[in-house]
């Protein structure tokens, strides 16, 4: 059975900093990686990494956001860095299932950016 489980959202100024960690079970995983919606909008990729630790990162992630994970594969990190008031949303953990076209989501962490 796969279990996402993210833990690290929480209230931060804008410019400051947090770290998201999801720990996964039930893998393997081709692919892992970090959504956040904010309300009113739609879910959207932030960034990912894939088994062999290809990353991918939205725009509005670049040069702020890190991906990374542990070396079983069953931990992902988002280090956000200079984060701001269009940063906040719900943070959900993806993973995708080894060898099928599989989704699995995890509960989400909120993120609020405000002073």
């Amino acid at each position: 059975q796969v279990q996402l489980v993210e833990s690290g959202g929480g209230l931060v100024q804008p410019g400051g900093s947090l770290r998201l960690s999801c720990v996964a079970s039930g893998g393997p995983f081709s692919r892992m990686g970090w959504y956040r919606q904010a309300p009113g909008k739609e879910r959207e990729l932030v960034a990912s990494i894939t088994f062999t630790g290809d990353t991918n990162y939205a725009d509005s992630a670049k040069d702020r956001f890190v991906i990374s994970r542990d070396k079983t594969r069953t931990k992902v990190y988002l280090q956000m860095n200079n984060l701001k008031p269009e940063d906040a949303a719900s943070y959900v953990c993806h993973a995708r299932a080894w060898r099928a076209d599989i989704h699995y989501w995890g509960q989400g962490t909120q993120v609020t950016v405000s002073s």
